[in-house]
């Protein structure tokens, strides 16, 4: 495989990241991809605040991210790694994958305001429209979450 990382122009700020994916506030989940190697793997960061409109709920008095939300947070990181290699090979943009299958989902350690997540994915697989990657969150090196993401490309029925 070429490296193509040295056509990558990074970071990918949130505004790019908004034209490689479809969630918008307050569902989008990346800041910023701070690394990729196309085709193998992305590391993008999730700048944590108490202004999150989950944390009003999810504990009063005691603010914990949800775990489907770092599960969500390491999907989107896939979705842009999918997303700007596909660009990078020449495509306008690869189609819509959906989150399918989550396994081995393991969370070690609150996620609270003022954390900074640091989204580690890396591509297994990628074949007839199905995506496997195995990601990881992590806050100040310590892994906070982690699990093996099955994805699928949006049927156009």
């Amino acid at each position: 495989m070429s490296d193509n990382t040295a056509t990558v122009s990074l970071p990918v700020n949130v505004e790019q990241i908004q034209e490689l994916l479809p969630h918008r506030y307050p569902f989008l989940l990346v800041d910023r991809v701070i690394e990729i190697v196309p085709g193998h793997s992305v590391v993008a960061l999730k700048n944590v605040t108490i202004n999150e409109p989950f944390f009003q709920g999810h504990f009063p008095g005691h603010p914990v991210m949800p775990g489907v939300l770092l599960v969500e947070a390491m999907a989107q990181a896939a979705g842009l790694l999918t997303q700007i290699t596909s660009r990078l090979n020449g495509h306008s943009g690869s189609p819509l994958f959906y989150l399918v299958k989550v396994d081995n989902a393991r969370f070690n350690a609150v996620v609270a305001p003022g954390d900074q997540l640091r989204l580690e994915v890396e591509q297994k697989r990628l074949m007839r429209g199905m995506g496997l990657f195995a990601a990881r969150a992590v806050v100040d090196g310590k892994e906070v979450a982690s699990c093996e993401l099955m994805c699928a490309a949006r049927s156009e029925k």
